[in-house]
């Protein structure tokens, strides 16, 4: 041990206490400020389901892959930091003596390799990732960079130590062995011993190596210890606790079910709730659960969210990924006051903090902050941290939620804002207050009669049969829901699956005026007393229809993909379970099980939109595309397609909003559809039915689509395969009209189809 390793021996330990006081301060601030959030019980088991698929989604890196040209490269550099940081510590030793090395496994071959493949690979890991960044930069169109709005600099600075720490391991070795102190293998070092033998023998570079590699690793825990905002260096540690913590304990994403609204950790009950103690939303930052808060501290800005946001690529302001961000600045700006004992009542006074002079010793940025309204417009000072355009902007589609690889719950953190913004504020598009009305005076979001809920049957052949009372023989309760009902596109689906039904010799029954909406629409839009009312209303008709019935007996089937979620995933917590199945999952069956037919196939090139809350919230993919394939059609796929489908634009009630920003998302999913050549556009919900069919009917008035384009659902394929008398031929129609039993608006629209079948490439 020379002057010169004591020297920089020294200056390694005393950089490293002040380093590791600030990373460990950092830590503590840490947690105190994420403790701030509310409650959250649900979160706590059990144990081992949550670990494993912890260790599921890190080792195998499950989400990551979902890009697949990032996934091999932050593979590299996770692993790198995780087992790179036994040679950080051993470069204490290295400093100050040359030949230190690990006891036991120091000098075993397979340490050796693993040295090897851990700085090759965080240094080719850390270039790529650069690289990726580099090629997606926003100084592209900011639309098309999933990095806009993300913070370079702090990502930049986290590649740069990831690649000096690569190459100090390395070099550390490398001149290990160029010195004569270890003399591995050449498998196991197949890239050091070979640069080995171009270095001088040099003991003291081997500590100079060892100074770089700690030195390097000592200023990133300074950095990162004082920016706790820092998620791109953060998330290496809260990652693990947000996989491990997410809301579903299968390992399931945070979509499906909304979040129940909690209060003090517990479900809010509204018959005792009190606006004064409760909490209705989020209102404020506070209000959001500590998980809330951890998935604010773990946001790495990889814009993956962004690039899959509806809205974000129609020119709408809203980015999931820049909500986040938005919230997290916003919190910890916050903290010191809340961590002082700050707190506002309803009315905006402060009764956390008292005395003459209440605000003593808090950071002024902090009590401003505190000001600052969560949700609200203008500018300056006055701004709310998100704005009503961003809020109101979200479709719920899931998107966001489906492509995070660090498991934040974007569309629960919306929805909370939306119920403070419609409970307690009043505050909210005007176009909601009708369908609020409707809903509760009529019991469907179009107002109409009760009534009239059986008008869909009146050009039947034959008889569908209404719950009078008793269940009978009846398998299926036929829930038809509002919009199959009383929208008349939807009700060509309705009268298809009826038919189909019967076809089949299926025994089902419907309500009829005893049906009202599942309350989807209202949840969505964050008024949650109007969903509380009409799903009690609801479970309580139909555990009276299924009395007597054991539970794995009750069987609901349903054409809206939206009714299909919240009577499978939301009324069981209201006492409602049942056996939910969409008819496209059904009819494949009967298809399957030669119940049902198809005798002439169609000669069609059709391309299927997958409904947001059929496909994303409840994985249901395959069967739609089979019955397809039944119908006898030719299925091109579009490139967003299956978990990546873009939605339609009616989801988060956004189907009873103008929309007045950017690029009207129905016509930019029309336009993807119409890249295939279709001559049919199928999909497997009314909502997505009635905007993709809006959207068809512009581009045609543009001239930018075939009149004979239409939109149809996949039921209405197959019933034109199941009855037609004749099989199809090639040729053009110029009937026009929806897909019908009869085949007149079945035959393809061109004599040779110029579309092709188009790859899923990942979106860069």
């Amino acid at each position: 041990m020379g002057a010169l390793q004591i020297t920089m021996g020294v200056i390694a330990v005393l950089i490293s206490v002040v380093a590791w006081s600030v990373f460990v301060s950092g830590v503590i601030r840490q947690v105190r400020i994420i403790r701030l959030g509310q409650p959250d019980s649900t979160r706590n088991g059990p144990f081992w389901p949550r670990l494993r698929t912890l260790i599921k989604e890190f080792a195998a890196h499950t989400r990551m892959n979902k890009f697949r040209h990032v996934g091999p490269w932050h593979w590299l550099v996770m692993w790198g930091f995780l087992l790179g940081s036994l040679s950080v510590f051993e470069a204490y030793g290295e400093v100050f003596v040359p030949q230190f090395t690990w006891p036991i496994i120091g000098h075993w071959s397979v340490w050796q390799l693993a040295l090897e493949l851990l700085g090759l690979g965080t240094v080719v890991g850390g270039i790529a990732l650069a690289i990726i960044r580099q090629l997606n930069h926003p100084r592209r169109a900011d639309r098309q960079s999933r990095f806009a709005g993300s913070n370079f600099g702090q990502a930049y600075f986290v590649e740069a130590v990831v690649v000096v720490e690569g190459l100090g391991i390395l070099g550390v070795k490398a001149f290990k062995i160029s010195s004569g102190i270890e003399a591995p293998a050449l498998w196991s070092s197949f890239v050091t011993k070979p640069i080995a033998t171009l270095l001088p023998t040099s003991t003291a570079a081997v500590s100079v190596m060892a100074l770089i590699k700690l030195l390097s690793a000592m200023i990133w825990l300074l950095v990162v210890g004082r920016t706790l905002t820092m998620g791109v260096a953060w998330h290496r540690f809260s990652a693990f606790f947000n996989i491990y913590f997410k809301r579903e304990a299968d390992g399931g994403v945070a979509l499906g079910a909304l979040k129940p609204m909690m209060s003090e950790g517990k479900p809010l009950d509204f018959e005792e709730a009190d606006p004064e103690k409760d909490v209705f939303g989020a209102g404020k930052v506070e209000d959001f659960t500590w998980k809330g808060w951890l998935d604010f501290s773990t946001c790495t800005e990889c814009g993956r969210c962004q690039s899959q946001c509806p809205a974000w690529n129609t020119g709408k302001p809203l980015s999931p990924k820049l909500v986040i961000t938005q919230l997290r600045d916003h919190a910890y700006a916050k903290a010191p006051y809340l961590l002082a004992g700050g707190k506002k009542d309803v009315t905006g006074e402060e009764v956390g903090l008292t005395g003459d002079n209440p605000y003593a010793g808090i950071d002024v940025l902090a009590i401003a902050e505190a000001e600052r309204p969560l949700v609200g417009g203008g500018d300056g000072a006055e701004a709310g941290v998100i704005d009503p355009d961003v809020l109101w902007s979200c479709t719920t589609c899931g998107a966001c939620v489906e492509q995070c690889p660090v498991d934040i719950e974007h569309v629960d953190h919306i929805v909370d804002m939306r119920r403070y913004q419609v409970m307690i504020e009043s505050n909210f598009p005007s176009e909601l207050n009708g369908m609020f009305k409707n809903l509760e005076n009529k019991g469907n979001p179009w107002g109409q009669n009760a009534r009239d809920r059986l008008a869909w049957t009146e050009d039947l052949d034959f008889e569908v049969p209404v719950f009078d009372g008793e269940l009978g023989e009846a398998e299926y309760l036929f829930w038809v829901g509002c919009a199959g009902a009383f929208e008349d596109r939807a009700k060509k689906t309705t009268r298809a699956v009826a038919e189909l039904l019967h076809i089949a010799g299926v025994k089902y029954t419907v309500l009829g005026p005893e049906e009202t909406c599942t309350g989807d629409p209202a949840r969505r839009a964050g008024n949650e007393f109007v969903f509380q009312m009409l799903a009690q209303q609801n479970v309580e008709v139909l555990n009276s229809v299924f009395e007597g019935v054991e539970k794995a007996k009750r069987k609901i089937v349903v054409t809206c993909a939206h009714c299909f979620n919240t009577l499978a995933n939301e009324y069981p917590d209201l006492g409602g379970t049942y056996e939910v199945v969409h008819h496209t999952q059904l009819l494949n069956r009967l298809v399957r099980e030669k119940r049902l037919t198809p005798v002439a196939p169609i000669a069609e090139d059709v391309t299927y939109h997958d409904p947001c809350y059929l496909g994303r919230h409840n994985k249901v993919y395959e069967a739609p595309r089979e019955l397809v394939g039944a119908s006898g059609a030719s299925l091109r796929e579009m490139p967003r397609h299956a978990d990546r489908s873009m939605c339609c634009g009616a989801g988060g009630a956004r189907m009873w909003m103008e929309e007045r920003i950017g690029k009207r998302i129905n016509v930019e999913r029309v336009d993807e559809a119409l890249g295939t050549a279709p001559s049919k556009i199928a999909t497997g919900c009314p909502f997505c039915r009635v905007m993709l069919t809006d959207g068809v009917t512009a581009r045609q008035n543009e001239g930018k689509a075939a009149e004979s384009v239409e939109v149809v659902d996949v039921a209405q394929l197959l019933l034109s395969a199941v009855k037609r008398g004749a099989p199809a031929t090639v040729g053009a129609s110029t009937s026009g009209g929806e897909a019908e039993a009869d085949g007149k608006a079945d035959l393809p629209t061109d004599q040779v189809g110029t579309g092709t079948v188009q790859p899923d490439e990942d979106k860069r």
